[in-house]
């Protein structure tokens, strides 16, 4: 479909991919589906996104709380990664082509030894792109990221690379998992749900929100041009007047 224009763009975009399994048990479908959908959904999203001319997206797609969830469903989100890492692998060069730099957000220790190694090649081979930057949270937690910047700086402090007093917004931002990136403008949340759910906390302190009722896996670019006109009429302050 050609996609609208729009007079004000969020610079960076976040999206929480929330409905996947309530989406499959309205169908009486197993839960995996949902997820199977959404990865669809996820690829549709990310490239309208992209051909509008966001240039930072940021996509929720597995918590730190997740592994709470049934051990067939987290293997099921686990081998769609994996697929959406052999596609990502597959389309480089074409990826690279259209300047999409791939980022992974969170723990990278809790995921398989083999997940790390596709992570970190995508990663590396589109470091330099800087058309679009692609992120995809998974393992992550807003709370945890905080906590292991603040581990990772007062270790420089306790070694004197650093001076605690000098420890500021912009210095702490570094050590986040987006360093380097602005600030989501935006955050949406479809399925219905009104919370962050522990997604970029430090980094949304003056995001907008905008939630819906959709579930993620029915989610269409229309839904999201719904989104960003509303966040075209938004005028923001920033504690200002």
């Amino acid at each position: 479909m050609s996609e609208r224009k729009f007079s004000v763009l969020p610079e960076h975009l976040g999206i929480i991919m929330d409905g996947n399994g309530r989406w499959a048990k309205l169908r009486g479908l197993p839960r995996t589906e949902g997820h199977k959908q959404g990865s669809e959904t996820f690829r549709k999203i990310g490239e309208y996104a992209g051909n509008l001319g966001i240039r930072h997206i940021t996509f929720y797609a597995f918590s730190t709380e997740n592994w709470n969830r049934p051990e067939t469903e987290v293997s099921a989100i686990m081998t769609l990664f994996d697929s959406f890492l052999t596609e990502a692998i597959d389309r480089l060069d074409e990826n690279i082509e259209k300047g999409i730099r791939l980022h992974f957000l969170g723990d990278k220790s809790g995921i398989s030894q083999e997940l790390k190694e596709l992570m970190d090649f995508v990663e590396d081979r589109t470091k330099h792109c800087n058309k679009m930057h692609l992120n995809l949270a998974i393992n992550y937690g807003g709370r945890q990221e905080i906590i292991q910047a603040a581990k990772t700086l007062a270790i420089k402090a306790r070694n004197g690379t650093i001076d605690p007093a000098d420890i500021n917004d912009e210095m702490f931002a570094q050590h986040l998992y987006t360093a380097g990136q602005p600030d989501p403008d935006l955050i949406i949340r479809p399925s219905g749900e009104l919370r962050l759910s522990n997604f970029l906390t430090y980094q949304s302190a003056y995001s907008e929100f905008w939630f819906s009722d959709v579930l993620w896996p029915d989610f269409s670019e229309q839904d999201l041009d719904l989104a960003l006109s509303d966040f075209e009429k938004r005028h923001r302050r920033f504690g200002g007047i």
